[in-house]
């Protein structure tokens, strides 16, 4: 029985003294060595050994920077390859005698997986400002609502949280829901006809380059001899043949397709220049 106590306490005693076991991936490994070898190696197949030594010691720790940003949009499997580049960045551009290595790669490998969002996933681009108001507004709506049974934030309680106007916090709402598009192709719901986005929008209007055409001519044309103006009034305008145009003005067909083609090329060039 005595037997029994004295193991019993010897084993409390040495769960007591044996710190609780922590995985590799909870603590920043020891890699001073493995680094101060690299900086010191030519490139070739070692320097490659012992950098991808180095990046998979630290891979656990980019996986975790990488989780801080899941339910943004993006899949963590794609965050991670993203986390992991920022890593092999940070491996290579680490300087062993400015500190610890944790203190340059963690905003290294942040800032790659910032920069992903920020270039990557806007279906349509928007100006960098407009983003910068989207991450402000985002982040005051979190802080707002993080009190249970707070109800969401309105527009000016943002706008107060933030130093920002209305405006600029209505900008940051709608870029909020601007990660993805709307196809064109999609259907609506209006109705069974069957209608996509597409067949709401309207298309260019042939008939305003018209306008713009004649415009463009009506200087030239009113430079133009009164017969001249006439002779080309009934053929475009009232789409009279050459011979009707001869006839009725008692000239040749010769002469009024001559009429035609100088007066044409007359406005032509004053118009669009030599």
């Amino acid at each position: 029985m005595l037997t029994d106590v004295t193991t019993a306490r010897h084993h409390d005693a040495a769960s007591v003294s044996r710190p609780p076991e922590r995985h590799a991936h909870e603590t920043c490994p020891e890699s001073a060595p493995l680094f101060e070898r690299l900086v010191s190696l030519e490139d070739g197949p070692e320097r490659d050994s012992v950098r991808d030594e180095l990046v998979a010691l630290w891979l656990p720790m980019a996986h975790r920077l990488a989780g801080r940003f899941r339910d943004r949009g993006e899949a963590l499997e794609d965050l991670r390859q993203v986390a992991a580049l920022g890593l092999l960045k940070a491996v290579d551009g680490f300087d062993p005698s400015r500190g610890a290595f944790e203190s340059y790669a963690i905003p290294t490998i942040t800032g790659e997986i910032k920069r992903h969002f920020r270039d990557r996933l806007w279906a349509l681009r928007v100006p960098r400002r407009v983003q910068e108001l989207r991450n402000k507004v985002r982040i005051a709506r979190r802080e707002l609502s993080e009190r249970p049974g707070t109800p969401e934030a309105t527009p000016a309680e943002i706008a107060a949280h933030t130093g920002l106007t209305e405006e600029e916090v209505a900008a940051g709402l709608e870029a909020l829901e601007s990660f993805s598009t709307l196809s064109l192709d999609v259907e609506l719901t209006v109705g069974d006809d069957g209608y996509s986005l597409g067949d709401t929008l309207g298309a260019p209007d042939p008939a305003l380059d018209v306008v713009v055409d004649r415009e463009a001519a009506r200087k030239a044309l009113r430079r133009l001899p009164e017969r001249e103006r006439r002779v080309l009034y009934l053929r475009f305008f009232e789409d009279m043949t050459q011979s009707r145009i001869a006839e009725k003005l008692g000239l040749s067909q010769m002469h009024v397709s001559r009429l035609i083609t100088r007066s044409c090329q007359q406005v032509r060039t004053e118009t669009l220049g030599p």
